[in-house]
Order: C-alpha cells, then structure tokens, then sequence
C-alpha cells in the first residue's frame, strides 16, 4: 500500500526554514479528539423472503394456489465508458478493494457515490513473484466488479520483484526497464477491454519510490515511460496512460527528493508530454482549502487558529493544492494546450473523532470532517470547472476500516471511519452535482 511519503519530506523542509528563521516550528497538536464508539460497521441486511400471493378462493370453496410471478430480471449496469472522451471530466476515487469484498466496494462507488472511475494499485511484486508466475487472483474480483458496475478502472502498477533489481529491493524500477513494459503487456492482456487507464509508476521524484544507480533523473523515467507507452498502445490504443503523478515535496536535494516542478520542466524538456495522454498530479491538502494559494495561506483564516504551522509560517508553494494544479496546468499547455492533468490523489485528512492520528501528521488535527467534507467537494468543482483536468481521484474511499487504526497514514484521509462507517465526506462526495 502506497502511501503519501512525501509529506515526511514538507515536514524536513519545515524544521530546516524554521531553523533559517531562527525559530523552531510549532507542532503542538490540538488536544486528543474523543474516540468514536466501539461499535462495528453495520451488516448488509439480508434479503427478505419473497412473499407468496394470497390463494385464489374459487366457487366449490376450494382453493387453488396462485402461480409465483415469472422472476424479474433486474436490468444490467451500464458499461464503462470506453474510450473515455477527450472532453469529459471524471469522477474517480481510490479503493484498497483488494481487501474485504470487491462486490460491496464497487457498488458503493458507483451506486452510492456516483462516480465514474475507480483507481487501485497493482503491486507488481505481488502478481510476479517469480519470472512468468503470475498471480492474478489478487486482481481479478476488483476488475470483475468494477466492470459489472460500469466503472472505469485505473490502475497505478507500482514496485518491481526482488528478481528484476540487482539490489534486490522493491523501492525502484527494474534494471531492466522493458521487463516493466513486459508486465503491462501482460497484465492488459488478461484483462481485455477491462482496464481504462494506467498510470506508470508512483511519485519517482523521491528516493522512497524510484533507487536507482543513476538517482532520481526525468530524463531516465521519460525512457522509462515511453517504453510503457509503446507496450500500452500496442495492446489497446484507446487506454489512457497517465504519466507518474510526482511528490509536492517541498524538497531538492537531488539524492532523496527532487522539488516537483523542476522536475516537470525538466521531464517536460526531455519529451515526456509525447509519452503521455495526460499528466499525473498528486496533492494532498494540508490545513489549508483547495482555493487557497501557497502565498495567501499566511493571511486565510485558518491561519490564525491551526496549531500545525507549516503553510501559515514558512510558506512554500508545495503546500497548496491551488498552486500545485494551477502550475502544472501552466507548465504542460504552454507547451501542449490540448493536454490535460489527471489527478491521480487529492484528499484531505481529518483525525476528528480518533484519539490518535499518524506520526507527524499534526495537520490533520486542524481539519474537521465537515472541512474534509467541504474541501473534497471545492476541490472537485475546482478541477471540473477549470477545464486543465481531465480525471479526479480521491483519495481515500476505503482504507479506513482496512488500515491499521488511526496512526496509518492513509487512514484520516477515508471518506469511510475506522469502522466502515461513512464519514461526513460520504455524504457530500453522493449529493455532489456531477458535471457530465
């Protein structure tokens, strides 16, 4: 499981400006939250048993048992829309339907939510443990339900096996960059006509996700992605590829992070747009809203009351979610103006009702559900109405109740509690009007 790693990095930028400046960054935390009850998540009720019609009475006083009415066949979702149109914007979140049951999730998603797209991520180390042994039972209920729900599904295929590195470790590409190439033949393959989108690969713009023995380079993942590309579109032309949303990460020391524009500019210089249908974005709200840019957070208000200080005293343009798309957007028309961003995570966390939060996740104490709620929803509006951004996913619908409790970090971001149950943000992501 993926998680937002580089919010670590924005808070080592922070104590380091916070000691250029002298001081020290204030990190108290609001006082610990009151827990939710321990209850359960609530239990699909079962069907109730089909009522038989009353008997017919007939003239010698007998009676004769009606005949059961002829079962009726509930109409079949509508498919996914394929290919998905160059000029509609997309509702997605993302699920961790890996775990529990695929069949409730993408039922939510799309009956309940009434969104478009659905995003996992494929470990690729899972799947090929082994060269040729494939283990695709860990995939196939997502794509079966998704598909039977007429969702589009987007997958992020991340990590590479132990035996394509000769580190041996799974934090980075293979050596071999067409062996990833290989795997997405592979994969679009079992999966025909099923997979609408792929996004290659996951914030390579920092050392926790691309080691490499050349570093973090854009030019070696712009060859890295054209060779996806090429297999992608060998297989299926009309999947939308997505290249690697990078990390905001505030930090540029070229070993453990690259700052997240320059690398666009430079992975823009070196071709990428040519590899790409649309561009990834990732950003996840801090303690400021979707409206506000990285040097108005010093005068919003939230500014005078959030104990985490890190947008509001050391402003830096990686805090923003306005900024952040707002930028992107500029950097990829002026060289493409038919090019759009896909915004592969966008969230906000909340630890209202935990009596706990992540580790070094103070924002979180900042933002009530209510504001996750609101923030979600503008941020939606936002992108739709913006006409740069072709694909939204929030993140999270569902690792609430499939985390490790509210010290994991993806865990304050779910629309759905510690205990399955909908939070706020459920609620105002199903009454949201969707621009279709």
């Amino acid at each position: 499981m993926k998680r937002p790693v580089y919010l670590w990095l924005m808070l080592a930028l922070l104590a380091v400006l916070a000691a250029a400046c002298g001081g020290q960054a204030n990190n108290e935390v609001v006082p610990e939250a009151t827990a939710l009850p321990a209850t359960t998540a609530p239990e699909t009720p079962p069907e109730e048993a089909a009522t038989l019609p009353p008997p017919v009475i007939v003239e010698d006083g007998g009676e004769t048992p009606a005949e059961e009415p002829a079962p009726v066949e509930e109409p079949a979702p509508a498919g996914a829309t394929f290919p998905w149109p160059a000029d509609r914007f997309g509702y997605g979140t993302q699920s961790h339907a890996v775990v529990g049951d695929p069949a409730f999730a993408m039922d939510a998603i799309r009956n309940q939510l009434g969104l478009d797209w659905v995003k996992v991520q494929v470990e690729w180390p899972l799947v090929e443990p082994d060269p040729g042994v494939y283990q695709w039972f860990f995939y196939d209920g997502v794509v079966a339900e998704a598909n039977r729900q007429g969702l589009n599904l987007m997958f992020s295929v991340v990590g590479a096996p132990a035996w394509t590195r000769s580190a041996g470790t799974e934090n980075g590409p293979p050596d071999d960059f067409n062996l990833y190439a290989n795997f997405l033949r592979e994969l679009l393959n079992h999966y025909p006509n099923q997979v609408h989108a792929i996004e290659v690969w996951n914030e390579q713009n920092i050392d926790r996700e691309w080691a490499t023995a050349q570093g973090l380079s854009p030019v070696v993942y712009v060859d890295f992605l054209q060779r996806a590309y090429e297999a992608v579109k060998a297989v299926n032309p009309d999947i939308i590829v997505i290249s690697g949303a990078l990390a905001p990460s505030g930090v540029h020391d070229l070993v453990t992070s690259y700052d997240d524009f320059i690398y666009l500019d430079e992975a823009l210089a070196a071709g990428m747009l040519n590899y790409a249908d649309c561009v990834g974005v990732h950003h996840n709200g801090y303690n400021i809203g979707p409206d506000v840019a990285w040097d108005q957070a010093g005068s919003s208000p939230k500014a005078a009351t959030a104990t985490f200080r890190g947008p509001f005293d050391n402003p830096h343009h990686s805090w923003s979610f306005k900024t952040t798309v707002e930028t992107y957007a500029q950097k990829v028309q002026a060289l493409d103006p038919n090019k759009k961003l896909c915004v592969t995570e966008f969230g906000w966390g909340s630890s209202e009702g935990y009596d706990s939060y992540p580790e070094g996740f103070g924002f979180v104490n900042d933002n009530s559900l209510e504001e996750q709620a609101q923030y979600i929803v503008q941020a939606y509006q936002q992108m739709q109405a913006s006409g740069t951004v072709w694909l939204a996913f929030q993140f999270n619908f569902d690792f609430g109740n499939k985390g490790n409790g509210p010290t994991d970090d993806p865990v304050p971001y779910s629309i759905v509690d510690v205990n399955g149950v909908p939070r706020p943000a459920f609620g105002a992501i199903a009454a949201m009007e969707k621009v279709r």
